[in-house]
């Protein structure tokens, strides 16, 4: 058992005490519940047999995640795919810093394609205000997660970031174990995806040496993600409406879980991970004399340079830039029925919103955003 007890609120579990938590979780009336309609027609003794049989994380990844997950792929995909060459050492520990599309999937697609690469999957940072209900959140634990606290006092927030900073460097030098985080809070809504320097903040905590030392300790590769369609953007359209009317508005828990069911069983078309390479290259190179702010700007930019180029542009992106600012600028990008396949795709999207007062063209215009911001960040990114 590891003796490092500062981490126990936050880390995954230890393989060790497993077998416990498989025996809560089996006890747990909507744990189970959940299992029985995640797998269908198989009695949920015979779930629990294999759930005890999984002597590690990985295993119970392999057992239940890995087949699920692929099972999600090939019911709401039209293919899931990794390039993962421009990291050379395949046996290194790495941070993978991303783009956030879907709040399950990007972690756990990146898991199961690492995996079928014969690399090991990633320990996954999640925020607590997604962990609803116990069984949720020792679920997660088992599934190699660790847990980001949120919503607490400054002072506290303070020390849980250190906290979370001085495990991640842990996991990354001692446990020679891959993290993925977002790069910001929270999913972009309108999909401009930059890295918060919180994150990087956070992160420059931890570890020994200077502010450029402690993140080349981390061995930060930045990762992009290309999901062709995002079955939630009709949900952030209409959440950008209803914060536009309403100064006060917050979303529920159930909201919360209504994304996050769309999210995964939603169509999602083409899914594509690029990895970068690590940004040790760039951070060796960097001017040491930059002021705190000025420094964490720019490595920021490196990171989300590294993201945008890196992004797989789809004929649904050059067409809504084409609607979006009214000309053809891209037409040689996209055919007839491209064009007329995503506009069918808008209207149906557009009718699943349901909110009073419902402004079509400022839904229409916030959904095109989405898909068009994507293609502007790539082309700035690659001076095309």
């Amino acid at each position: 058992m590891n003796a490092n007890v500062e981490f126990d609120e936050i880390r995954p579990y230890h393989d060790e005490e497993l077998p416990q938590i498989y025996e809560d979780l089996i006890a747990d009336e909507a744990f189970q519940q959940v299992m029985t309609t995640a797998i269908p027609g198989v009695p949920f003794e015979k779930i629990a047999q294999k759930m005890r049989g999984c002597q590690s994380k990985l295993a119970f990844q392999k057992a239940f995640c890995y087949g699920f997950l692929w099972k999600i792929a090939e019911d709401a995909t039209n293919g899931l795919s990794l390039d993962h060459t421009a990291l050379k050492d395949k046996k290194a520990a790495y941070t993978y810093i991303s783009n956030h599309r879907d709040i399950i999937l990007d972690s756990g697609f990146l898991s199961i394609l690492l995996v079928d690469q014969e690399m090991d999957t990633v320990e996954i940072a999640i925020g607590d205000n997604l962990l609803v209900y116990p069984w949720i959140k020792k679920l997660v634990r088992v599934n190699k997660s660790f847990i980001v606290q949120r919503g607490l006092p400054m002072r506290q927030m303070l020390e849980s970031s250190a906290r979370m900073s001085r495990y991640m460097h842990y996991t990354i030098t001692q446990k020679k174990q891959s993290i993925w985080i977002a790069q910001r809070e929270g999913r972009a809504k309108d999909s401009n995806d930059l890295t918060q320097d919180s994150i990087l903040k956070m992160l420059a905590i931890g570890g020994e040496g200077n502010i450029v030392d402690r993140l080349m300790e981390m061995n930060i590769a930045p990762l992009a993600i290309s999901y062709e369609y995002d079955p939630c953007d009709y949900l952030k359209a209409g959440e950008f409406q209803l914060k536009r009317d309403i100064p006060d508005y917050k979303k529920s828990t159930a909201d919360d879980l209504k994304s996050m069911h769309i999210g995964l069983f939603g169509f999602k078309g083409m899914v594509h991970f690029q990895t970068a390479a690590c940004i040790n290259d760039e951070l060796a190179l960097i001017d040491h004399s930059l002021s705190k702010p000025e420094l964490f700007s720019r490595i920021s930019t490196i990171i989300d340079k590294r993201i945008h180029s890196n992004y797989r542009i789809y004929p649904n992106n050059y067409v809504a830039y084409d609607l979006l600012e009214g000309n053809d600028r891209f037409a040689a990008h996209y055919t007839a029925e491209d064009k007329q396949g995503f506009l069918a795709y808008l209207d149906q999207q557009l009718a699943r919103i349901e909110i009073p007062n419902k402004d079509e063209d400022f839904l229409r215009e916030k959904i095109l955003l989405m898909y068009v911001n994507p293609l502007k960040n790539y082309l700035a990114a690659t001076n095309a």
